[in-house]
Parts: structure tokens; sequence; C-alpha cells
């Protein structure tokens, strides 16, 4: 691993609150998205799923209440104390983990999983051969016909954050956002954490082939919040029953189409490996 991982440490650790980002506006869209995205493609219950880059345990409970036996892996010591509190109050009789570790070396043995969810470590790797280091260990540890689901941030996130947010009025963050363009690295010079750290925002289709690269089968990438992000107020879009419920259904026809794909910050894949 470079030291790359110790800056995110520490912008997690001292600068930045993962807690609550899933509970914000555009924040819950993603949560929600993300979850309707899982519910149609895990196994059912009881399957084994290894959450690595589980932050403070968000989707490892609500998957935890589903039946699951789930063992989270964060980087982070503060994200694993805040999730093991909460998979706590939610376990009941169900076997469950928590530890710091990285993707690059999970503590399971080979076979072990039916689902290893990559949930932040691809966008936190600039280098193409540890992604891969990355792919190839969650490979290593899911059965025969497991599933990899690699959450990733698009490589069009921070022009489209730009304008959802009014960033793009900052010059210092156009010249994050031409960065971001030219080769995926996002790198943020100034001392605002809302610009993000030091990250990877893939274009859809090198995700598509570094999972496929890796030896998984059957590989699909998926829009996170495709077009929903257009909405500025997402909390009144879902006041509204109705009109919540036809945006979801409308996202769940077109998540996979590339146009749309390219117009969504956050994607999601997900591959089998070869039985």
């Amino acid at each position: 691993m470079t030291n790359a991982p110790q800056r995110i440490i520490d912008f997690y650790t001292r600068i930045f609150s993962e807690t609550d980002r899933l509970d914000r506006n555009i924040g819950s869209l993603e949560r929600t998205r993300t979850i309707d995205i899982l519910d149609r493609h895990l196994p059912e219950p009881p399957a084994v799923i290894i959450d690595v880059g589980g932050a403070t345990g968000t989707y490892a409970c609500w998957l935890m209440e589903r039946g699951y036996e789930v063992h989270l892996i964060d980087l982070v010591l503060h994200h694993v104390e805040k999730a093991r509190d909460a998979m706590e109050r939610v376990a009941g009789d169900r076997w469950w983990s928590a530890s710091v570790g990285d993707g690059s070396n999970l503590p399971f043995q080979t076979d072990n999983a039916d689902v290893v969810l990559l949930m932040g470590p691809l966008y936190h790797l600039q280098e193409k051969n540890e992604r891969l280091g990355v792919l190839g260990e969650a490979s290593r540890v899911l059965r025969p016909g497991g599933a990899v689901v690699c959450a990733a941030i698009s490589r069009f996130a921070s022009f489209i954050d730009g304008l959802y947010s009014g960033y793009i009025h900052d010059p210092a963050f156009r010249n994050i956002i031409a960065g971001d363009l030219r080769d995926s690295c996002h790198r943020n010079p100034t001392e605002k954490p809302e610009y993000f750290t030091e990250a990877y925002f893939q274009h859809p289709s090198e995700l598509n082939d570094e999972i496929a690269s890796a030896g998984f089968l059957d590989v699909r990438v998926l829009a996170v919040e495709g077009v929903l992000w257009f909405t500025k107020n997402t909390d009144a879009l879902r006041e509204d029953e109705s009109a919540w419920s036809a945006a979801m259904d409308f996202m769940r026809m077109i998540e996979g189409d590339a146009s749309i794909i390219g117009a969504s910050s956050h994607l999601l894949a997900i591959g089998k490996k070869s039985r």
C-alpha cells in the first residue's frame, strides 16, 4: 500500500464526520438507492457478507436487521468503534464482527463469504495495481459463485457536485474539477473538507474493465443517484409518497443505461466469482 491510507485515516478521524453523511439530503438519496440496489441483488439471508470500508455501520446494520451474518472492516478505528456500538444494538443472536483492517489483506479464510461489499476501498486508491489487489483479495475470500459489490465515485462527480452545491464559483474547486476530468485523481489542496480528500474518481467503463480483469463475471455497473440529484430538495420529494415511489421506479428502469450512469455521482458495480 502507499501512504495514502494514512492521509485518509487522518481525514476521517480529525476532519470529516462520516456518521451523519448518509442521513443528509443528497447523502440520504445515496443511502436509499444503495439499499434498493443491494436488496435486489444480494442472496437471501442468512448469507455471509464482508463489508469492507463499512465506516460506521450504516449498511452493516441494515443487513443484520435483514438476517445476514455481517463482518465489517474499516481503516479508521473511530469508525469501527461506532460500528461496533451500532451493530451490537441490532445483533440479537446473530454472529457478527467489526474490526480495523484494509481490503488488501482481509482476515478471512479463502472461499469464506457469499458477498464482499467494497464500499470505499476502490475510490481511495489512485494506483490501478492497488485497486486490482483489493479486487483479487475479495475474490479470494468469496465462495465460488459469490458476488462482489463495488462502490465507486464517478469521474464526473466533482463537476456534478460543483453545479449542485455552487462550489463551481470557487476557482480552487474548478481546478479540482479539471484535475478529476483529466486523470481521475481527485486532489484537494485547500483546507476545505467539503471538497473531500485524496481519491480516485473512476470512469464507469474503467470500473467495469477493472472488475472484469480481476476475474469477475457478468459485471454490471449501475447508477446510484442517476438523475435523481436534479431535485435539490430530496426531503420534499419524499414527503409526496406517490411522486417519490414513481421517481424510484423510474430510476430502477434506467439505472443500467450508459447515459444515466454517466450522470450519476456514485456507482455500484456487481460481479460474480466463477463457480
